[in-house]
């Protein structure tokens, strides 16, 4: 561990446990694919380690509907059927692995906010689908929208940015948020017209007096570094004008070119870029803090590499 680095990546066996079998495209790879390339590159040596920690059911009920999370409970001791239509099983213990997803990213913006770091990243984090009282597409508990009541709760920040360059729509931030003046979501998508979840269009912009907060980006489908890199800088230029006091960035991997179960067309340098622009957002509005979330990703070589290099950004002089 590098005792001198600002920046914290969570590591463990706590967030390994999150994934739903070999069968599935969340499946158990992801997290020792990350790992292996980590190691490889010997990020472990110029970052601060943080370990996984488990949220308690109050923390996960500033997010979550109680109705909720005693199904999610129910669910996870006895393994069986599904927490949603059928993309999300359950398995025993799912409720444990998803508190440590939501207690480990809510531990990120602790250490945030309390100056023990200025970046973090946590890989396996991001579970954006999930809405207040249900599970959807992969995420049981959203641990995004559990660090935006935390941020506000605990810490008294008020202006947050969100930013979202996973392949699919954050939906269970977005309309969970959708009236809220002071979050500000920036949200790369490819089209809701040819993917999951089929929401996050461009006329979607907030409701009430959060209206114009919000920015959805949906991108057509083989859409490629050219065409992120053109619409970023539009987004960056909104993000500016928020002034937000602290980032979330959710970093998913699936919007890289030849991800099994998307059709955008990234290469991992769009991640990056986003990263270095977004830590400087930071250093400009927000005293440096921003915490970093792995979201999606299921070709395993992608999303090593994209994470990483996330990694690597924040790490830069």
């Amino acid at each position: 561990m590098s005792a001198s680095s600002d920046v914290r990546v969570y590591t463990g066996d706590a967030l390994a446990a999150y994934h739903f079998g070999k069968q599935h495209p969340f499946g158990p790879g992801r997290y020792p694919a990350f790992m292996e390339e980590f190691l490889r590159r010997g990020l472990e040596h110029r970052v601060q380690r943080g370990e996984p920690e488990m949220a308690g059911q109050p923390l996960i009920e500033s997010f979550h509907d109680p109705d909720y999370v005693r199904f999610v409970q129910e669910r996870s001791r006895t393994g069986e059927g599904t927490l949603d239509q059928g993309d999300t099983p359950a398995f025993r213990g799912v409720y444990e692995a998803s508190a440590f997803v939501v207690g480990t990213v809510v531990s990120a913006v602790d250490a945030v906010m309390g100056g023990d770091c200025r970046r973090a990243f946590v890989p396996v984090a991001g579970l954006h689908h999930a809405r207040r009282d249900r599970a959807g597409g992969f995420c049981v508990f959203n641990d995004c929208g559990v660090a935006i009541e935390h941020l506000r709760a605990r810490h008294g920040i008020r202006r947050i940015a969100y930013v979202d360059i996973d392949a699919h729509h954050a939906d269970g931030v977005f309309y969970s948020f959708e009236d809220d003046p002071e979050l500000f979501i920036v949200d790369f998508h490819e089209d809701g017209r040819y993917l999951y979840p089929g929401t996050g269009f461009v006329e979607e912009t907030g409701q009430g007096v959060a209206a114009g907060t919000k920015l959805n980006i949906p991108m057509p489908p083989g859409s490629g570094d050219r065409e992120f890199l053109s619409a970023w800088e539009p987004a960056e230029t909104f993000l500016d004008r928020c002034r937000p006091e602290f980032v979330l960035f959710q970093c998913g991997a699936d919007s890289i070119m030849a991800d099994p179960i998307t059709h955008l067309g990234y290469t991992p340098a769009a991640h990056r870029h986003a990263a270095l622009r977004l830590r400087a957002l930071a250093d400009r509005h927000a005293s440096g803090r921003i915490v970093a979330m792995g979201g999606g990703g299921y070709d395993l070589e992608n999303l090593a590499r994209t994470w990483c290099g996330v990694i690597e950004a924040f790490l830069e002089p």
